[in-house]
C-alpha cells in the first residue's frame, strides 16, 4: 500500500515543473492534476471583469526564454528552470547593450546562488532572473539577445472549488493559493495539505459542518473568489483558514482573524496548545497571504492560518532554493493531522446539556464507572467522564470543558458518544 507520504510525493513531483502564473494553461494544468486527488468544480473569470476595486488582468502564457551572451552561449534557459523569467514578462526578441540589458536582470545579492522569483502582474516589464554568481561572471562589452516567447492577451483566470456537505448549512472553509512557478514551501506546500485533508475529511462517517476548500491564485483570485460568493461566506461561515508555508518541521504558527476571537481562533489555538509541538500565536497583520482579503473590512470573516515557518522567516523564501529539498513530506502530513483536530473541535465544540440536573449521575448502574477495576476501552481515565458532565451545563462549551482539565477538545469525542448513547447529554 503506498503511503500517504509516497502519496504527496509523487503529486509533487507531478506539479514541480509547471510554471503557473495567476492566470494561464500552467495554472490550469496544476488544477487539473489537483482535481485527481480533491473533486473540483473550475470557474473561469474573464479578463477586464470588475471584482471589487481590481479587474481581471489579460491572460498570460510562456513556450520559451533565453538570455544570447555576447559569446554566443544561451543562459537562463526558461525550460531548465521557469523562474529564470520574470512572471508575466512581455514578450521580447532583441538584442542590447549590457547598459540596455542590466535593469532587466534581476538577482538576490545576498544569496549569490540563489535565483529570485520576481513577478509584474499589472505593468508591462520583461525581465530575467539568475544567480549573482552568475552576473558576476559575464561581460559588460558586446550585443547580448533577450528572448521570451510569451503571450498576454484577453482570456481568464481560472480557481477551483470543492464542497463536502455537512448535515448542516454552516460552513468551515480552507483556502489555499495556486499561482507561483517552481517553489515548495511558499506554493505546493499548501494545494498539497489541502487536497490530503480533503481526502481526510470526505472518510469521516459524517460532518454537522459543510467544508468548502478552495484552490485560486493569491490575492486577485480570492478577490474573484469573494466577488461571487462573499456574501454566502458572511452569511454562513463560521471558520476558516489560509493553508500556506507547511512544508517545514518544527515549529506550527498560528496567524488569528483580524477580529482575533472568533471560533476559528479559539479552535486553532486550543488545539496547537495540546498538540505537543513548539507553537507561536500571533495577531492578525497586513503583508500575509489571502486572510487579507477574507478579513477585509467588509467580510470581516472568521479566517485565520495555521502554517510551520511561515512566510519571509526561512533564507529561501521567494527564491530558488525553495525547492524539493528543504520541504519534509513528515511535516505535511503531521499538518493534515493537525488540521483534522480543529476540525474535529469546531465539529464537537458547544455548551452540552446533561439529562441528570439535580447531583451528578450514577454511573455505576449504567456500567461507566470503574466499580470493579474494570474500565471501557479507550475511555481514558474515569474521572475525564465525570469532569465533562459536570461542566454540561448548557452553558460551558467543551473548549473551555477541555482546557479546565487540561486537555484537548478532540480526546472528549468518545465520551461524547458514550454519554449520548447512555441518554446523559442531551442529543
Amino acid at each position: 500500500m503506498v503511503s500517504r507520504e509516497d502519496q504527496m510525493r509523487s503529486l509533487f513531483q507531478r506539479l514541480w515543473p509547471i510554471c503557473r502564473s495567476i492566470t494561464g494553461n500552467g495554472l490550469r494544468e496544476s488544477l487539473r492534476i489537483l482535481g485527481e486527488t480533491i473533486p473540483m468544480e473550475f470557474h473561469e473569470v474573464p479578463s477586464g471583469k470588475q471584482v471589487f476595486d481590481w479587474e481581471i488582468p489579460h491572460e498570460w502564457n510562456i513556450e520559451d526564454a533565453w538570455l544570447q551572451c555576447p559569446d554566443g552561449r544561451r543562459i537562463c534557459l526558461f525550460k531548465e528552470n521557469n523562474l529564470h523569467v520574470v512572471n508575466y514578462s512581455t514578450p521580447v526578441d532583441r538584442e542590447l547593450t549590457w547598459a540596455e540589458l542590466e535593469p532587466h536582470l534581476h538577482t538576490v545579492p545576498h544569496m549569490p546562488r540563489a535565483i529570485p522569483y520576481i513577478t509584474s502582474y499589472y505593468k508591462d516589464h520583461w525581465g530575467f532572473c539568475f544567480s549573482q554568481h552568475e552576473k558576476d561572471s559575464l561581460p559588460r562589452e558586446g550585443t547580448y539577445r533577450a528572448f521570451i516567447n510569451s503571450e498576454k492577451k484577453p482570456g481568464s483566470l481560472t480557481y477551483g472549488e470543492a464542497v463536502l456537505p455537512g448535515t448542516s448549512d454552516r460552513e468551515i472553509l480552507f483556502s489555499t493559493y495556486l499561482c507561483h512557478p517552481s517553489m515548495a514551501i511558499n506554493e505546493l506546500s499548501g494545494p498539497l495539505v489541502t487536497a490530503f485533508l480533503y481526502k481526510a475529511l470526505s472518510q469521516l462517517p459524517e460532518r454537522k459542518h459543510t467544508v468548502r476548500f478552495v484552490f485560486a491564485p493569491e490575492t486577485i483570485g480570492i478577490i474573484a473568489y469573494l466577488h461571487r460568493i462573499g456574501a454566502h461566506l458572511k452569511e454562513k461561515l463560521e471558520a476558516g483558514y489560509v493553508i500556506t508555508c507547511v512544508g517545514h518541521e518544527g515549529q506550527f504558527t498560528y496567524k488569528r482573524s483580524r477580529r482575533g476571537n472568533t471560533k476559528a481562533d479559539r479552535a486553532a489555538e486550543h488545539v496547537l496548545k495540546h498538540s505537543g509541538f513548539p507553537v507561536e500565536v500571533m495577531d492578525f497583520a497586513v503583508g500575509g497571504s489571502d486572510e487579507r482579503q477574507y478579513c477585509a473590512p467588509g467580510w470581516n470573516l472568521p479566517v485565520g492560518s495555521v502554517m510551520r515557518t511561515m512566510y519571509k522567516r526561512y533564507p529561501e523564501y521567494h527564491t530558488s532554493l525553495d525547492n524539493e529539498s528543504i520541504m519534509s513530506y513528515k511535516a505535511l502530513q503531521e499538518t493534515v493531522d493537525m488540521y483534522v483536530r480543529i476540525f474535529k473541535t469546531l465539529e464537537l465544540n458547544r455548551a452540552y446539556q446533561t439529562t441528570v440536573l439535580h447531583c451528578e449521575p450514577r454511573l455505576g448502574k449504567r456500567n461507566l464507572y470503574p466499580n470493579t477495576g474494570a474500565w471501557l476501552a479507550g475511555m481514558g481515565n474515569p474521572l475525564d467522564l465525570v469532569h465533562f458532565l459536570a461542566h454540561a451545563d448548557g452553558e460551558t462549551d467543551l473548549i473551555e470543558t477541555a482546557e479546565r482539565r487540561q486537555m484537548a477538545a478532540p480526546d472528549f469525542e468518545e465520551i461524547i458518544r458514550i454519554c449520548r448513547d447512555n441518554g446523559l447529554i442531551a442529543p
